[in-house]
């Protein structure tokens, strides 16, 4: 039922769209209770395998846990493998786990463009962990931050020099780094980067006053340290929720939500106006051939809509 409703909301038909906002607003009281964790990190990292390492130990402690991966979309078919559950064996067998990959389909992010309502739906079904985890690329962090109560960054050892994969803006979104692949002959590579790390975060702004960054070193694939890392998922919360710093940023993520809908309306609403579909193609024509500015054809096109 769950995986339906999920389907019903990623369609694009008016009919379903509107029946999916029913849904949602219906459900809006049930969900919010759930511990919202956003996991990036570039590819390769083991964002899957730590998934699929992470979930297990919490469905073991007895929580229900739900996993939104968001597979890229080929820019020229649009089409994705969705293959993460193929990455996560031990998770996709659990009765208490539920895994739902979704394509990207173009949207800017790295994540899905019903990912919000995704969320919504795994919490009203009893699903108290919600794990997001973006393609890494772009603006994903940005993107997963806004709708996540803590934000995970992966990061690997010994990949040459160890700040270049310590991107400025990713980790001012930080709630902690988390250095994998901390196992065997990488044990000390892995200590050397999470002291680099350290370090690096300590020019930087915290996300939040009320949090400093933890950086740690685990093993997703022995399972060292996982423990370790719910522990400081909980200890923020417990933090942020005192403080009442968390229901502040989740007011914020709402809004956020409300505008970012907004936009998608108009856009909506742009490209299916009469007027504006019958000037495209030859406002298209004179820009791709460098006779009108694309400035003048988006004058053209936002007087057409009366903006």
């Amino acid at each position: 039922m769950l995986a339906r409703a999920i389907t019903l909301i990623e369609s694009k038909r008016a009919d379903h769209r509107k029946t999916a906002r029913a849904l949602v607003q219906e459900l809006l009281p049930a969900s919010g209770n759930a511990v919202r964790v956003g996991i990036t990190g570039m590819p390769g990292v083991g964002k899957s395998t730590t998934i699929d390492a992470l979930g297990t130990f919490l469905t073991g402690g007895g929580h229900k846990v739900a996993v939104l991966t968001v597979d890229p979309s080929s820019s020229r078919t649009g089409g994705s493998i969705l293959g993460d559950k193929t990455r996560m064996a031990r998770l996709a067998a659990d009765d208490n786990a539920f895994i739902r990959p979704s394509p990207a389909s173009g949207t800017l992010g790295g994540v899905a463009a019903k990912t919000r309502e995704t969320m919504l739906l795994c919490e009203a079904a009893g699903y108290d962990v919600v794990l997001v985890e973006t393609v890494g690329i772009g603006q994903s962090e940005i993107a997963v931050a806004d709708m996540t109560d803590f934000f995970l960054v992966l990061m690997l050892p010994g990949a040459g020099d160890e700040l270049q994969g310590l991107k400025k803006g990713v980790v001012e979104l930080a709630d902690m780094i988390a250095v994998n692949k901390a196992d065997g002959d990488n044990v000390a590579r892995a200590n050397a980067a999470a002291a680099e790390y350290r370090a690096a975060l300590h020019i930087l702004k915290p996300r939040s006053p009320d949090w400093t960054p933890p950086v740690v070193t685990y093993s997703a694939l022995t399972g060292a340290g996982v423990a370790e890392l719910w522990n400081h998922v909980l200890a923020h919360r417990a933090r942020l929720s005192k403080s009442g710093a968390l229901e502040h940023q989740r007011r914020e993520q709402q809004v956020k939500w409300m505008w970012s809908m907004i936009e998608e309306r108009l856009i909506g609403r742009l490209k299916s106006d009469p007027t504006v579909k019958a000037r495209l193609p030859a406002l298209e024509a004179a820009v791709a051939e460098g006779r009108l500015s694309p400035a003048l054809a988006a004058d053209e096109v936002a007087e057409a809509l009366g903006v």
